[in-house]
């Protein structure tokens, strides 16, 4: 998709560093620069004010990732490209049939009216929860991977959807700050949301959680 674009050496493309390695690795193969901009805090997306902040005259290109399900604020961002003369590029998640996208819907649903003691999703329209992403508040990673771990215990399964911002790898280690990248990496963690889920499976979720509740006091 890059190279189509003929994008290639001596041009930077703004992409998010939360997320997979792949995005930043695409852009190299291309023979690009990757620069990493931050993403809001309640779609895990690219900033668009962060991206306008970060062009330059070498800027030739935005790639936007819709994370989790949630899309992108792609109006903004291709206002963005277009004040600046910057190509705007996609990297879409596959959806689910309708059916399992409904159920999906559904479920998370029903564990945003019921979970208490972490911050849910936004529930923005459009939203298709390839993801539950929740926030652990306290005082990040090790709440959240205490939390994580409690869970587990209870035979929930959950998982820390993005350990490292792609910006604090070896590989593409920059010396920028991202902070809604970085607090966002401490303290999210993905429930489980299938469509095959059933009711009981979900009150044991909400139970399992809720009950964890007062152990998520930040520390003064």
């Amino acid at each position: 998709m890059l190279r189509a674009a003929g994008i290639g050496t001596g041009d930077e493309v703004i992409v998010p560093a939360f997320g997979n390695v792949e995005i930043a690795e695409a852009v190299v193969l291309a023979g690009a620069v990757p620069v990493f901009a931050d993403i809001e805090q309640s779609t895990y997306c690219l900033d668009p004010a962060a991206v306008a902040a970060s062009v330059n005259s070498r800027t030739a290109a935005v790639v936007v990732v819709h994370r989790f399900g949630h899309p992108a604020d792609v109006r903004r961002l291709r206002d963005v490209g277009q004040r600046h003369g910057v190509l705007v590029l996609e990297q879409g998640e596959l959806d689910a049939p309708f059916d399992e996208l409904a159920q999906r819907r559904a479920h998370a649903a029903y564990l945003s009216g019921r979970l208490s003691g972490v911050v849910t999703p936004d529930g923005a329209e459009g939203h298709g929860y390839q993801q539950y992403v929740v926030r652990v508040p306290g005082n990040g990673r090790p709440d959240r991977d205490a939390f994580a771990r409690s869970v587990r215990a209870k035979g929930i399964d959950c998982r820390v959807p993005v350990k490292t911002p792609v910006h604090r790898t070896p590989k593409f280690w920059r010396d920028v700050c991202l902070p809604e990248t970085e607090r966002a990496a401490d303290e999210t963690l993905a429930l489980p949301v299938d469509a095959s889920m059933s009711r009981r499976d979900l009150q044991r979720l909400v139970s399992a959680c809720n009950a964890l509740g007062g152990l998520l006091q930040p520390a003064f």
